[in-house]
């Protein structure tokens, strides 16, 4: 009697949110430079509003690829 194992799935969903970290990156980082930028015509203090905005941008969007790094690798090291 053959019996048949079901294929481990974990890989698709840790697949699936790495492949999102890439686009939080680009978003992050673009919304906090939108951000910096809006205040600096709104408030006149061009260009420092946008870069600080820029920089909160990145910051951000490393923190989520730090956070989704270590999901994946916790994830991973789980073994049942």
């Amino acid at each position: 009697m053959s019996v048949e194992r079901q294929p481990d799935r974990r890989w698709i969903r840790q697949l699936g949110v790495l492949s999102g970290v890439g686009l939080t990156l680009v978003i992050s980082t673009v919304l906090g430079l939108w951000g910096g930028y809006a205040l600096d015509g709104w408030l006149g203090t061009s260009p420092w509003l946008t870069l600080a905005g820029l920089l909160v941008g990145i910051a951000a969007g490393f923190v989520n690829l730090f956070r989704a790094v270590g999901a994946f690798g916790e994830g991973g090291d789980r073994e049942g």
